[in-house]
């Protein structure tokens, strides 16, 4: 493992979901990227700019990555709210698997999470279909969005493994033990103020978390985990 790649529909995805993973990634040297699909503007009330929201959002994303060591992120502007896993969307995502050749992708789940319907927005299973059809076969396959080879000189890359959140439970097959940087995690989810400030106890809610994920898979009393569908994909 040198590198890997998250791809998300939105800034602070990763942030609820992922980033004690990314945490002990650059801990252990891997360097990490993030692909954010949107820019997070359909959030707040009425009053606010779309165009400042946005800004703000990318802002508190680049601050999050920083806590969990990542210093490359690429936010691709599609609309907030309306993500198509559109043929454009697999070669942007294509386009970013060739630039980047991670060892390894991270995404979320284009399928339903009945458990916990929030995690399944609409936006995330989009982004998800449309990095799965990225990674097979559209990264590897050099007559795949063919411009990218032709007018931009990115050849085909083959990502071994994809690591896919929020998926349905039973498809679960893998936990990381984020105790020891469960600090940074916090601070990164903390970044993101214009969504997490309502909050009364985002550490309580974090832990609530990261314990149940830990005992499900059989970690120790006290230990904290995020759980993932991993899949070879070679």
């Amino acid at each position: 493992m040198r590198s890997a790649l998250v791809i998300t529909a939105h800034p602070d995805d990763v942030d609820f979901g992922a980033a004690g993973t990314v945490a002990t990634w650059t801990a252990a040297g891997i360097k990490v990227s993030y692909c954010v699909c949107t820019s997070g503007e359909a959030s707040g009330d009425d009053s606010e700019d779309r165009t400042e929201v946005a800004r703000i959002r990318k802002a508190e994303q680049r601050a999050a990555a920083e806590c969990v060591g990542v210093q490359e992120v690429t936010f691709l502007d599609y609309p907030d709210g309306a993500v198509v896993a559109s043929l454009e969307l697999r070669r942007d995502l294509t386009r970013i698997i060739r630039t980047v050749r991670p060892d390894r992708v991270l995404t979320w789940s284009p399928e339903i999470n009945w458990e916990h319907v929030p995690t399944t927005h609409p936006d995330h299973r989009a982004v998800g279909e449309a990095a799965f059809a990225a990674v097979y076969p559209d990264a590897r396959n050099p007559h795949a969005h063919p411009e990218l080879l032709a007018d931009e000189g990115l050849r085909p890359w083959v990502v071994p493994e994809l690591w896919i959140k929020d998926g349905p439970a039973q498809l679960r097959n893998h936990a990381v033990d984020v105790t020891d940087v469960f600090d940074a995690r916090l601070a990164a989810l903390r970044s993101h103020a214009s969504q997490v400030s309502g909050f009364p106890d985002l550490e309580g809610f974090l832990r609530g978390i990261l314990t149940e994920q830990a005992r499900r898979h059989g970690l120790a009393d006290g230990r904290l985990a995020e759980e993932y569908q991993v899949v070879d994909t070679r």
